[in-house]
C-alpha cells in the first residue's frame, strides 16, 4: 500500500497510523519507512536550526556570511546567527586606545555621578529623620545660628583677654625702654607669642562670620529642598 508523506504539525498522528497499521506487515512496514523518513527530515530541520554561521562587513563595508571567521574578526566584530538566520551572539569590535581612554573617562565620570547621588540620597535621609515636619527644620537652622554666635562671641571674649595681655606686656617692654635696659628675650617672645594668638583669633572670627553668612543663604534653598521631599513621601 502507498502512502502519501505529508507535513504535520501534531505527532499523535504518527502515532495513529502507527497504531492502525499494525494490523498487516505490509502495513507496519510501510508505516516504519513514513516514521523514519519523518525522523529524518525532524534531525534535518534540528540540525539545519543548530548550524551556526558568523556575518561580518570587512574594512570596506562588504557583509559577509561565512562557517569560519577571518584573523582579524575580533577587530572588525561580527554576528553569530543560526541556521534560521536569527542572532545568537555580537561580539563588538575591539576599541582602538583612543576608544578605550575614552570609556574608562567616561565610566569614571558614571562612577562620580553615581556617588554623588549616593552622597545627596544620605543626605536627604539624615534631613528627614532629624526634621519630622517643617517646624522642625525651622528650629534646626535658628540653632545652627545660635551655635555661630556662640562661638564668635567665644572668640571676641578671647581677643579681649588677648589684647589686654599684648597691652600690658608692651608696657613692661616700654619700661625697660624708658630705663635705657634691652627688653628682655623672654619678655619679647611672649609679644611675639600674644601677637600671633591675636592674629589667629582675628583670622577664626573672620571665618566663623563668613560661614554663618553662607549657612543662612543656603537656608531658602534647603527649606524648598525640604518641602520637596515631604511632598514627594506624602504622595507615595
Amino acid at each position: 500500500m502507498a502512502y502519501k508523506v505529508r507535513t504535520v504539525a501534531n505527532p499523535a498522528w504518527l502515532s495513529r497510523i502507527f497504531l492502525s497499521g499494525a494490523q498487516s506487515p505490509m502495513r507496519t512496514r510501510g508505516v516504519s519507512s513514513i516514521l523514519i523518513l519523518a525522523a529524518s527530515l525532524a534531525f534535518g530541520a534540528t540540525a539545519s536550526a543548530e548550524t551556526l554561521r558568523y556575518k561580518w562587513r570587512d574594512a570596506e563595508g562588504n557583509l559577509h556570511y561565512s562557517d569560519s571567521l577571518p584573523s582579524n574578526a575580533g577587530v572588525l566584530g561580527y554576528d553569530v546567527v543560526n541556521g534560521q538566520g536569527i542572532l545568537v551572539k555580537r561580539v563588538a569590535p575591539a576599541m582602538s586606545p583612543e576608544q578605550r581612554q575614552a570609556a574608562k573617562e567616561q565610566a569614571k565620570l558614571e562612577n562620580q555621578r553615581q556617588s554623588e547621588l549616593e552622597r545627596q540620597r544620605r543626605e536627604d535621609q539624615q534631613l528627614l529623620a532629624a526634621n519630622p515636619t517643617e517646624a522642625d527644620l525651622l528650629n534646626m537652622q535658628k540653632d545652627q545660628l545660635l551655635t555661630f554666635d556662640g562661638q564668635i562671641k567665644s572668640v571676641n571674649i578671647s581677643l579681649e583677654s588677648l589684647e589686654r595681655s599684648l597691652t600690658n606686656l608692651l608696657g613692661r617692654a616700654a619700661e625697660h625702654e624708658s630705663a635705657g635696659t634691652a627688653v628682655p628675650k623672654k619678655l619679647r617672645d611672649q609679644i611675639a607669642e600674644v601677637r600671633s594668638n591675636i592674629d589667629s583669633q582675628h583670622a577664626e572670627h573672620d571665618r566663623l562670620v563668613k560661614e554663618r553668612a553662607t549657612t543662612e543663604a543656603g537656608f531658602g534653598a534647603q527649606l524648598d529642598h525640604y518641602r520637596a521631599l515631604r511632598e514627594r513621601i506624602d504622595n507615595h
